[in-house]
Parts: structure tokens; sequence; C-alpha cells
């Protein structure tokens, strides 16, 4: 269906410059949606025609006549390459604002870059790192149908049923196919949002059904073993140690990166106590401490403000050290700091 497109240039009288001018203005108008611009053109109130929409003198007319036939060029070139357009996609570009990526990948990596900063904001990576594969797969993807990239406008329900086929010929299970999915999924909602595509062409195409959730958890005699088996490594060791401290406090791995002598308190009976916003929820939480977290804590940085409890290194070390820790302590399965959230009461 083609556009109804038109342009209607106009100034504002109300608003006059110190030298007797003002500013010319355009108004575009496409499927009944309108956005207006400004031309960077100036003139004389009394020499506008507001009947043609043109200015009196020869001379400057002959700027605005060039400027509109740039949006009418710019019109047509948007129109030819993506097939659809609006008056927003069409201001954007002629005013050179309009710098988003109308390719998939290139979008993800724009996406990515965001979420990135995003992550040293928040100090939390997980989003950032989990986008790093799901764009990975997408770039596979691509190279299987031959392709380095492809346009917004190209995508198809066919090339979303295609990708979910390609991830499940890799045996991904059906969360981790989800979560690829899923990323498929913003990138082209972001691309909605900014009108490139006016609809989600995927978004019928349903997604995996979830396996029933596996939720692995230690033991008291694993955590025994663990406590009882200390580490030469002096990261391990820390690490063994914030995790049996973990085990005592029900605290997050970033709530743990985050604690501070600040945070702990003592009560009117002298009992040691933690009390800290968690970072996921924002809900404050008062926590004792149980004798064997109390002796950990008390092995660190307890006075200085100014540092954190816990020298903890970034989450990727501390996620290996854990398996380690695991593996050397006999524990079956992979241990990780979510095993904590399903194990048995330690008090």
């Amino acid at each position: 269906m083609r556009s109804t497109f038109n342009m209607l240039f106009y100034i504002d009288r109300n608003k006059v410059k110190a030298d007797g001018t003002t500013s010319i203005f355009c108004r575009i108008s496409i499927d009944g949606k309108r956005t207006a611009i400004t031309t960077g053109l100036f003139c004389n109130p009394e020499d506008w025609n507001t009947k043609k929409g043109e200015i009196k003198k020869e001379k400057e007319n002959r700027q605005l006549l060039r400027f509109r036939k740039h949006i009418e060029l710019t019109y047509q070139n948007i129109l030819k390459e993506h097939g659809v357009i609006s008056a927003e996609l069409l201001k954007n570009t002629v005013t050179g604002l309009n710098n988003a990526p109308t390719t998939l990948l290139k979008a993800g990596e724009e996406e990515r870059e965001r979420l990135r900063i995003r992550s040293i904001e928040i100090n939390s990576t997980s989003s950032y790192r989990q986008s790093k594969t799901s764009q990975n797969n997408l770039h596979e993807y691509l190279l299987s149908l031959n392709k380095k990239d492809i346009a917004f406008t190209d995508i198809t329900e066919d090339f979303g049923e295609g990708f979910k086929l390609f991830l499940k010929s890799k045996e991904y299970g059906s969360r981790y196919i989800n979560h690829c999915f899923t990323w498929l999924n913003r990138l082209i909602y972001i691309a909605v949002d900014r009108e490139i595509l006016r609809f989600n062409p995927i978004a019928d195409v349903p997604y995996e059904r979830k396996e029933p959730a596996k939720l692995y958890h230690i033991s008291r005699n694993e955590l025994k073993t663990i406590m009882e088996n200390p580490m030469s490594d002096k990261l391990q060791e820390l690490t063994r140690r914030v995790f049996i401290f973990s085990a005592f406090t029900a605290l997050a791995y970033v709530d743990v990166k985050g604690l501070y002598p600040h945070h702990i308190g003592r009560t009117a009976e002298g009992r040691p106590y933690i009390r800290i916003y968690r970072k996921k929820t924002g809900v404050e939480a008062f926590i004792p401490l149980h004798p064997i977290a109390e002796q950990i804590i008390m092995l660190y940085n307890t006075v200085d403000n100014a540092k954190p409890i816990f020298p903890l290194p970034n989450r990727d070390r501390i996620w290996y050290c854990i398996n380690e820790i695991g593996f050397l302590a006999g524990v079956k399965g992979n241990l990780s700091y979510h095993c904590l959230r399903h194990s048995e009461n330690f008090f």
C-alpha cells in the first residue's frame, strides 16, 4: 500500500528574531501522522507567501526549493530501500538523527554496547554476558544462510522458524533456545519502536515448551565437606569462605560483593547482624550473623568503609573457583551460588 505524503512550509509569526526574521518550518504528513522540522532558513514575515508556502524573494526561495527536493528524494530513497516509511523516520533521516542500524547484527552490536554500559552502572553483567551467546548464534545462523547480515525488512516468519530449527540442530535445551529467540525478538521490537518496521514479522512464532525445572541443592554433609577442606590457593580459599558465608546468611553474590563494614551492627545484647538493601529487590534485609559467618567476616575488612569487606574479583573468576571447590570437595554436579537458594537449613 502506497503511503500518503504531504509537505507544508510555514513560519511562526509570533517568534521573530532581533533582526526581524523568523524560522521557516516544514510539516511532514505521512499516512495521517505529522511531524515538523526546521529548514534552517529564515525570512522576514512580510516576504512570506502563506498561500503558496514560499518566499517572495527569488534567491532565498531557491534555497527553500532545494530543501523541498531534498526531502522528496530522501522520501523516495527510504521507500525504495525499506519498503516502509513514517513521518518520524523521514524527519530523523533528513536532520541526520537517524543513525540507527537497519540490519539485524548491527542492531545487536549496538544493543550489546548499551547493555555493557548498563552493566557497569548496575554492577551486574548477567544480561550483557547472555547477549554474547545469543548474538553469536544469530551470526552463525546467518552464515549458514550465506548471509553476513540481514535487513530488518527482509526478516520473515520463516526466518524465525529457521532460527529455532538451527538452534535445535545444535541440541540446545528449550531454555537456551528461548533465551536466543528472546534476543531476536528484542532486536526486532527495537526496530519497530524506531519505525524501521511496522510490526514484528515473527510475533506468531511460538517459544519452546519449557522443561521442568531441575533445582540442585547441596546437603548439610556436602557443605560440611567444603568447610572441612581449606584451599591452598589464596583466591580459592577466599571463594570457599565467601561461599560458606553465603550459606549461613542467604546473601547472593552481588550482595556479598557490595557488603561494607557499615552494614554490620550489633543488637542491644551484643549479637552481630547485617543490615543491607538487597540488590535485586531493593528491600532492606536484617540478618543475624551465625557464629560461623561472624568468624569468616572477622578475617577481612571490618573497619575501612571505603573498601568492601571481601576483596572479591569479577563474577566469572568466582564462578570458576566455585566449580573447582565443588570438584575437589567431591560435590556431585556443578556447584554454584544458586545451589544455596535450594539447600537445607544449616542453622
